[in-house]
């Protein structure tokens, strides 16, 4: 075993020669679902206090009117769009938490914990008004109450989404797997200097190149 795969704690041997997975997996998937439990605490405390303070009230402007406090509900997706299809968005939202839960057993990153723990727990964040708020059951609206000038109301749950989304492209990008080992396609490599290499040999040795009288 080398020091390679010790560190991103796939897999060891144990005493009787059986691979087995490592402590650090384990303390991975614990602060994946760290991350995702307090998002969603976050959020469903938020949301508490919102709909308990702001419903039948007018916004409220703060910081000079960069940030405004405004209650809605959204039966749509993000920025209220296809308010019509709020079943469609939940069964969207299950199919992605699925998805999440699934590949985390694939997770041997650190980076990769915390950007899946953001959008598990905006994803359950938006589900949960989704199953228990009003109108019903996979029908209902989600709550979203910050306002930033020059862009739609949202919530905590999709900070989360928006910040895990930007995450995964930039760990992408870099090359990193969820399994905490890097693509060799980003690897660089050294600069080919085999070009300036025959040039002296071709020399000969103790001998520099001169350059040809002109003609």
């Amino acid at each position: 075993m080398d020091a390679g795969a010790r560190e991103n704690g796939s897999v060891a041997e144990s005493s009787g020669g059986e691979p087995r997975r490592t402590r650090p997996a384990r303390s991975q998937l614990a602060v994946l679902f760290g991350v995702a439990v307090f998002v969603l605490a976050a959020d469903a405390i938020s949301k508490v206090v919102v709909v308990a303070q702001l419903s039948d009230h007018p916004p409220i402007r703060l910081l000079g009117g960069l940030l405004t406090l405004r209650l809605i509900r959204n039966s749509g997706a993000a920025f209220s769009l296809g308010t019509s299809l709020t079943v469609v968005f939940t069964a969207i939202a299950v199919g992605v938490i699925i998805f999440i839960l699934r590949t985390a057993r694939r997770l041997r990153s650190l980076p990769w914990a915390i950007t899946l723990g953001l959008l598990l727990g905006g994803a359950t964040g938006n589900l949960a008004d989704r199953i228990f708020r009003a109108p019903g059951p996979m029908r209902g609206d989600v709550v979203d109450w910050i306002q930033l000038p020059h862009w739609p109301v949202f919530n905590l749950a999709d900070s989360a989404i928006v910040c895990g989304g930007v995450l995964a492209v930039l760990l992408a990008v870099r090359g990193l797997r969820l399994d905490g080992t890097v693509d060799q396609g980003h690897r660089r490599e050294p600069p080919d200097q085999s070009g300036s290499t025959d040039h002296i040999s071709q020399a000969g040795p103790g001998q520099a190149s001169q350059p040809h009288p002109a003609d």
